[in-house]
């Protein structure tokens, strides 16, 4: 399957680095029920970021319960070489490998590798990498992700430069509809709207939802934010166009 079957308008991914380990299998079955379709797997090499994060005997060990219930593993590497990684990656079950612009060196050779694997493929770029360097390397890649905090650590706040930053990523890319943007630190319901608004339609949430101890809760209180945000704009819209046609009838009598 690829990105586009995988993506239902929207998407919220869970971030797993944000989870409880020694209850993992636990908190994902709970989010697969609760409508997650697609599962954020950070993997830092303590190189390019400075945590070792998880890897890819973590992966073989979930892949599969997501798999089985119909959904994607999407692993962002955080790493200096992130080719090196990918048949490790693809045998482990992940479905999808974001590496970085700023280590990539040629994306498009790196971007090569990834599909030899069977991999789809995104690339990811730091806050002070400008979005239009990267929408000028983004021609046959699936996602583009914007980093909304530095990366490396779960529970940074979010930058809220990020929102325009995605706006001039879309408006850069010389077919916008053809790759999807994913933004991934601090976001939450106070951001998940303007986020989308922007353009993005990858929202990856760590403490946002794994900081609360209902999961189900926490994950549908994300939709119901990017719903009700929506019906709001659209009220405020109809009132105000109520509002002026009165005025009109008014004027006319």
């Amino acid at each position: 399957m690829a990105w586009r079957d995988w993506i239902r308008t929207v998407e919220i991914e869970p971030s797993l680095y944000a989870a409880d380990f020694s209850r993992l299998g636990e908190q994902i079955d709970v989010l697969l029920r609760a409508g997650a379709r697609v599962f954020h797997f950070d993997i830092g090499d303590g190189h390019f970021v400075p945590p070792v994060t998880i890897g890819p005997v973590v992966l073989r060990s979930i892949a599969p319960l997501v798999h089985e219930a119909g959904g994607a593993m999407d692993c962002h590497l955080m790493v200096d070489n992130p080719g090196r990684h990918f048949r490790e990656i693809a045998e482990s079950g992940g479905d999808s490998v974001t590496f970085h612009y700023e280590v990539a060196g040629n994306p498009r050779e790196t971007l090569a590798l990834a599909r030899e694997h069977g991999l789809q493929a995104g690339l990811a770029f730091n806050p002070r990498t400008e979005p239009e360097d990267v929408a000028a390397v983004a021609s046959g890649f699936d996602l583009l992700l914007c980093m909304s905090i530095n990366p490396g650590y779960s529970g940074q706040e979010f930058m809220p430069e990020a929102v325009e930053r995605i706006r001039r990523l879309r408006a850069a890319l010389p077919n916008p509809d053809e790759v999807d943007i994913q933004v991934d630190g601090g976001v939450g319901a106070e951001n998940v709207r303007d986020l989308y608004d922007a353009g993005a339609r990858l929202l990856v949430a760590g403490s946002s939802i794994f900081a609360r101890e209902d999961l189900t809760r926490s994950y549908r209180r994300l939709i119901q934010a990017l719903a009700l945000r929506s019906w709001s704009a659209r009220s405020r819209s109809r009132s105000a166009g109520a509002g002026r046609r009165a005025r009109t009838r008014s004027s006319g009598r």
